[in-house]
């Protein structure tokens, strides 16, 4: 199953921000929407930095309550890692691994398309594995 699979059937929907937004903004959208990571993009729409529940939580032990009021720059994460559209489930399992991130932005001719997370792999690989015992159910039952 590849991205593009995914994508089709969760939605391309991607909530995103600017660098110059506060973290406090950042936490409140995370908390709304219920959802884990937020992309930053800049005005021409290409990807800045990525900022999770994770950097927001770090922010706050670092800098306690004040950490709020920081801009959205001083605590994302700006190597995003990304995916495209092609790539297969195996791919997007191996690279969440690989850099212990739970997010990857989907991007094409380098504008952002979409986001997959970690619960989205795990979601559509268990219904293809439930998918192929269906299918191998029926198959030994026609054979007997």
């Amino acid at each position: 199953m590849s991205v593009s699979h995914i994508l089709r059937a969760k939605g391309s929907g991607t909530i995103t921000a600017k660098s110059t937004d506060k973290v406090r903004s950042i936490a409140q959208t995370l908390a709304e929407k219920r959802i884990g990571a937020i992309v930053i993009v800049n005005a021409q729409g290409s990807i800045e930095g990525i900022v999770s529940e994770r950097d927001v939580v770090r922010c706050i032990a670092k800098d306690g309550a004040g950490g709020l009021d920081l801009t959205v720059a001083q605590v994302m994460t700006s190597k995003v890692k990304t995916c495209s559209e092609s790539d297969s489930e195996i791919e997007l399992m191996a690279l969440m691994t690989e850099n212990r991130i739970r997010h990857l932005p989907v991007v094409k001719d380098k504008k952002l398309i979409g986001m997959i997370s970690i619960g989205d792999v795990v979601k559509y690989r268990i219904e293809a594995i439930e998918r192929e015992a269906n299918d191998m159910k029926a198959y030994i039952a026609s054979a007997g």
